[in-house]
């Protein structure tokens, strides 16, 4: 069977910490022991989002398993960051594969994290549906645009998967002083704020993206 001709997408990340990230990630796959693989890290990655998870559901009743979801974030950080950088380091790239599976792992991740946190009370069930929604339709337009312009856009202006992790784990910090905030003369959730805050800045990202990304297919493709 002829393998079809594969040309992989230019990555594109300029978040905050996108420099210091890529040479500390270099500096632990040139340290990863022989015997740890690239799948052995994606599987770290997604295993971690399985556990942030299960402790969202329990760390209403025990609070302290908030730290555990921060650990497991740094874990996922881990796994869904240094995989393909080890691949590439050893040279043994598997693009197509790569690419399919992780991001595979990513949407089981988010279904993982949010609704662990839908069932810990912490977060109303709605809007970390809504959260799921609009993070699953900003993933889909991504990998149409990778597909359709030949560009991954890993990250939106300073903002990439690592600075959403180090967001949350300062929110999970923040949910063991105040897990309440008044708004407004009422009592509400402080993740459901974040939770409406966050659809709202995936729904612009989404119509602008969808916007531009039209507009240069358009062009491309005049008739």
């Amino acid at each position: 069977m002829e393998t079809p001709r594969f040309d992989e997408a230019r990555r594109e990340l300029r978040s905050l910490t996108a420099g210091f990230e890529k040479k500390a990630l270099l500096w632990l796959a040139a340290r990863t022991p022989a015997w740890v693989t690239p799948d052995h890290l994606t599987a770290l990655g997604l295993l971690a989002m399985l556990l942030a998870g299960v402790a969202y559901r329990w760390s209403a009743e025990t609070p302290a398993l908030l730290h555990v979801v921060n650990v497991a974030l740094v874990l996922n950080w881990l796994g869904d960051s240094l995989d393909g950088t080890l691949a590439r380091f050893r040279g043994r790239c598997r693009p197509r594969y790569g690419f399919y599976v992780d991001h595979l792992v990513d949407a089981f991740g988010a279904l993982f994290l949010l609704g662990g946190l839908a069932l810990s009370g912490y977060m109303s069930e709605r809007i970390a549906l809504g959260l799921l929604i609009a993070y699953f339709l900003v993933s889909i337009n991504i990998y149409l645009a990778t597909y359709t312009l030949g560009v991954f856009k890993i990250s939106f202006g300073p903002i990439g998967g690592t600075e959403l992790r180090l967001l949350l784990a300062l929110g999970n910090l923040a949910l063991l002083a105040q897990p309440r905030l008044t708004l407004l003369g009422r009592q509400v959730l402080l993740f459901d704020v974040v939770g409406i805050a966050a659809i709202a800045a995936l729904a612009v990202v989404l119509v602008v993206t969808t916007v531009r990304n039209t507009r240069t297919l358009y062009e491309l493709e005049r008739v």
